[in-house]
């Protein structure tokens, strides 16, 4: 009796389990087919974002695909993004991403002239034929091809800041000093050297501003300009101003947040166009009244541009033709998404001395070799504090270093004698660049260098501007 209650509690138990993992196989692959056929947004977003990063740092900064990922996507981003595996098509142009080499079909395209695009509804088609109609972007006049010149010795006290890693800070790929249009000190991390065009981010932003720029002196657009999209004409959106975008004031909502599914991230890798995001939100305030930085503000700025050109390939083609020939950037490649929209929030890639050209620009207030490119007082109207920003941003460009760790409350430059005229390009990962007219000065720092590691520039700036100013007998004056 004992031994058939044991055989008969043997195969009960044996049911159960059979019967549990029957039911354990059933949801894998159930789970399995639904991450395949439609995988949840932030997998895509993860995708496209690994594919985007991958295929523009192979194509345009001649990158091996592997090292990009590991160190560029996986190493300082979300841990999901460390179970992404790519897959490089080069002889066509495309990089697929997904998680586990299974799920997300993230897509990248590149296409000549304007690097690389996410494609995150997989039409390549379309994709490639965004571009057809005559994009001259790669083939700009250098007008001024001639390099930056160099002044060697370097200032003793000045190869001691740049010879510093801790005020370099972590991941730094290129160090650019110029003052007075000379190269006075630069030096290059392991992950980057002098022809190597690296990603600035946000600062992309202020080159924006100044295609805008060039656009209202060749009287096309005014600051002033309203109703700028047809979607907005018939409510209160109409009201908003090329100004009121160059500010961070038009008002829209727009999450600006990453990390997650959000405006931003769904701009980026999961909208084909990104100008849909940002055009389809409500306003939260009137223009003009709040402040409220955004990615989607600037790509909505490089859509309204573009709408000024009949001829998209002519839009396409101004970047080159009023700004990188004429400046001599010919290493800069400003990426469009997959509908040919700008993406000038965001991916603008340069060398170094490339991205120093532009901060020279500035501080010559739109000039360069004597010829007049942004109307004159541009710049400086750049740089004028909006009254919703508190003091802190002007059209596209901040007025203090990176907030690191801090508080939004909090005084940014408040422990470093920084000269109080500085103005600052500032990008994810570290990119910044600061322009002090004062002591004609450009400090450019570029890297990968996430906010996890507390770094703050402004040590730096603060340490190159007394090494010039010992050399110079400048009374220090902040």
């Amino acid at each position: 009796m004992t031994a058939y209650l044991e055989r008969f509690v043997t195969r009960k138990i044996l049911s159960i389990v059979k019967w549990f993992l029957g039911i354990c196989l059933v949801f894998m692959v159930g789970l399995f087919a639904w991450l395949h056929v439609a995988p949840p947004d932030l997998i895509r977003v993860g995708s496209n974002y690994a594919a985007k990063i991958v295929c523009s740092n192979m194509f345009i900064a001649a990158r091996a695909p592997d090292a990009v990922l590991a160190r560029d996507v996986q190493a300082p981003g979300h841990p999901l993004l460390r179970l992404i595996r790519v897959d490089v098509d080069e002889s066509n142009g495309t990089v697929h991403a997904e998680l586990l080499g299974l799920f997300g079909d993230g897509l990248a395209l590149e296409r000549d002239g304007t690097g690389c695009a996410a494609v995150p509804d997989g039409n390549l088609s379309a994709a490639s034929h965004a571009l057809a109609a005559g994009n001259d972007a790669s083939d700009s006049p250098e007008i001024f091809p001639d390099d930056l010149p160099i002044i060697h010795p370097e200032n003793p006290a000045l190869s001691a800041a740049l010879d510093d890693a801790k005020l370099t800070g972590p991941g730094m790929r290129a160090v650019v000093v110029l003052r007075n249009g000379h190269i006075i000190g630069e030096r290059y991390g392991t992950e980057g050297h002098v022809d190597q065009p690296l990603l600035g981010w946000s600062m992309t932003k202020t080159v924006t501003a100044a295609l805008i720029g060039t656009l209202v002196r060749e009287g096309r657009l005014s600051v002033e300009d309203d109703n700028l999209l047809p979607q907005w004409q018939d409510d209160d959106r109409a009201s908003i101003t090329i100004a009121d975008l160059l500010g961070m004031e038009s008002g829209l909502a727009f999450n600006e947040d990453y990390g997650s599914v959000t405006d931003v991230t769904r701009m980026l890798y999961l909208e084909p166009d990104m100008t849909s995001v940002p055009a389809g939100k409500p306003l939260v305030a009137a223009p003009g009244e709040m402040f409220s930085y955004s990615s989607g503000t600037s790509v909505l700025l490089s859509r309204i541009w573009q709408n000024t050109f009949d001829d998209p390939g002519d839009a396409l083609g101004w970047p080159g033709k009023a700004l990188f020939g004429p400046l001599g950037m010919s290493t800069a490649v400003l990426e469009t998404d997959a509908r040919g929209t700008f993406a000038g929030s965001s991916y603008l890639y340069a060398s170094a001395r490339d991205w120093a050209r532009f901060g020279q620009f500035l501080l010559d207030d739109g000039i360069w070799k004597g010829e007049r490119i942004l109307p004159a007082g541009w710049v400086d109207w750049m740089r004028t504090p909006t009254l919703a920003s508190g003091g802190e941003y002007g059209r596209h460009l901040w007025l203090h270093g990176p907030r690191t760790g801090q508080s939004q409350d909090a005084d940014p430059d408040a422990d470093y004698e920084i000269p109080e005229d500085a103005y600052w390009l500032l990008g994810h990962d570290g990119q910044t660049m600061t322009v002090i007219p004062s002591r004609r000065l450009v400090i450019l720092r570029m890297g990968l260098t996430p906010a996890k590691h507390g770094y703050k520039p402004q040590a730096l700036v603060e340490t190159v501007v007394r090494a010039i100013d010992k050399v110079d007998g400048v009374a220090q004056r902040f």
